[in-house]
């Protein structure tokens, strides 16, 4: 399986660059759904996979990788993000619990749980992502007849335009609290980016809002260059995922959130491996090493 498109970050839709990563990880979870150990389920995945001309041999069940679960790409970094997706489902249903019921997905690409999770009576999930992507999205959803579990609000504008009017526009009410995603966005962002970012959140949040997002604490990302999941993602399906992610240095966002009066807590993806009994556990050389979730609240008085 190989792919030779070329990636550009730039590209609007999903036949390349990151739009092409929002691909990866649908397939990813297409390959976890249909495990018998599944930690969590997306029965939409692998339509987006079939759908994209860019991914048309990619597999969306173990079964179909000759090496199975041995495979970089498709067993340990796919475990990846099935963990990844189960973690944070529970973040978000946990924290629109107390009350809040507007969410926000930042770069949301193909995420689904709108679809696939069970929210609160009145919750309003919104989507921001560029056009191109919420289109391919609504194209593939609405041949599957698929129905919504939360009012759905897509929300087309790229991240580094005015998305905050966008937002507010699609009837996000900054007065009411909220529940933020940025999952698999912020290492693509350069770090001032990404400071203007969650600074924005904390704007447009009241006490009573919760906020999870994925980070990457690498000094230098090149010296994973030769690690396996880099290499078998290279090879395998042509993303070069450090040609699209920055190198810049990165922002200390927990801290400063948690200078903004938020509480907060960073924890690495083997924590849960641990938790579950499935997902990665560290190895050599390792491209996970400095990956890290974090989760922040923003206390009521």
């Amino acid at each position: 399986m190989t792919g030779t498109a070329p990636h550009h970050p730039d590209v609007e839709g999903v036949d390349a660059g990151v739009g092409l990563t929002a691909l990866l990880v649908a397939a990813a979870r297409a390959i976890e759904t249909h495990r018998h150990d599944s930690l969590a389920r997306d029965v939409h995945a692998e339509h987006f996979v079939r759908a994209a001309p860019a991914c048309a041999d990619w597999p969306v069940r173990i079964e179909e990788v000759p090496d199975g679960d041995a495979n970089p790409l498709w067993g340990r970094f796919a475990r990846y993000f099935g963990l990844r997706t189960r973690v944070l489902d529970d973040f978000l249903l946990r924290s629109v619990r107390p009350g809040a019921r507007q969410v926000v997905l930042l770069g949301a690409g193909l995420d689904t749980r709108a679809f696939r999770l069970d929210w609160p009576s009145g919750c309003m999930v919104f989507e921001i992502d560029r056009a191109g992507v919420l289109a391919f999205k609504h194209r593939v959803l609405t041949g599957l007849s698929a129905t919504s579990k939360a009012k759905r609000v897509p929300v087309p504008v790229d991240l580094r335009g005015d998305w905050v009017t966008a937002l507010t526009t699609a009837g996000f009410d900054p007065a009411a609290p909220s529940v933020w995603l940025a999952e698999g966005l912020l290492f693509y962002l350069p770090g001032p980016a990404e400071t203007y970012l969650v600074d924005t959140v904390d704007r447009l949040t009241t006490p009573g809002s919760a906020l999870a997002f994925e980070a990457k604490l690498e000094k230098d990302l090149l010296a994973y260059r030769d690690s396996a999941i880099y290499t078998a993602t290279r090879e395998q399906i042509g993303i070069d995922l450090l040609r699209l992610f920055d190198r810049g240095p990165r922002p200390d966002s927990a801290g400063d959130l948690t200078a903004k009066g938020w509480s907060t807590s960073v924890h690495t993806p083997f924590e849960f491996s641990l938790r579950y009994g499935r997902g990665p556990l560290p190895e050599p050389n390792d491209a996970l090493e400095g990956n890290r979730w974090v989760f922040a609240h923003k206390p009521r008085p």
